[in-house]
């Protein structure tokens, strides 16, 4: 089966599963459900896999919405306020929610290393496990431990340049938390699979062997 053939496959089973709404008068497309699709449905080639179970509605806006937020910014302070977001989903969610606007900016260049869908939809494979910890669901004991062992030297090493303030390919957003640090990932993954193989192998190894496939073989990224 080639690989569009197995895409469109998902395409379909994905449409028929999910329910799509428009918020703040947003309306829902053809258009806007196949984009989507295609780019979560592209992190499930080759792969033995659920279609995102945790996963019912996917909530869109026009642009970037705004939500209200509660950080803490001290010991015991904390301070409320809004916040403008592209796109976010949760463990206990049932949903995902995404800005139309990024979603098109994000499909309208594969290869700059942003795309929201691929990033939210990251999250969802992340829960599989249960937990929103960077850790995907993987099959065995030996496959955690060599995942872990990247990941956690990826995501210090991310963090060090974050706060040194080194250039680097993947997004520092990445540097948050774990969970974060696998979204940019697969984002790069997917999008700049060159540069993330050339300058991160082996964390490039360990998505390559996660997600069955090898974005160099298809990626539109200009490299070298």
């Amino acid at each position: 089966m080639s690989d569009r053939t197995e895409l469109l496959g998902h395409i379909q089973v994905f449409l028929a599963e999910k329910r799509f709404e428009g918020c703040g008068g947003f309306a829902i497309t053809d258009e806007v459900r196949m984009t989507i699709a295609a780019h979560a449905c592209l992190l499930l080639l080759h792969r033995r896999t659920d279609y995102f179970p945790g996963l019912l509605t996917i909530l869109v806006y026009p642009l970037t919405y705004v939500v209200e937020e509660r950080r803490q910014v001290g010991e015991h302070v904390w301070e409320e306020g809004t916040v403008s977001r592209l796109g976010e989903t949760g463990r206990r969610m049932g949903s995902l929610v995404l800005s139309w606007g990024a979603v098109k900016h994000g499909a309208a260049d594969p290869s700059d290393g942003k795309n929201v869908v691929l990033h939210e939809f990251a999250h969802q494979l992340d829960f599989e496990n249960e937990a929103a910890d960077g850790v995907p669901g993987l099959a065995t004991r030996e496959q955690q431990i060599a995942w872990g062992a990247v990941m956690r030297a990826e995501f210090a090493s991310l963090r060090a340049a974050d706060e040194s303030g080194i250039p680097t390919l993947l997004d520092t957003y990445g540097a948050t938390d774990p969970a974060e640090f696998f979204a940019v990932s697969v984002e790069a993954f997917f999008e700049q699979p060159h540069a993330l193989s050339a300058h991160h192998p082996k964390l490039y190894a360990e998505l390559r062997k996660y997600f069955q496939q090898d974005p160099v073989e298809f990626s539109a990224e200009q490299y070298g």
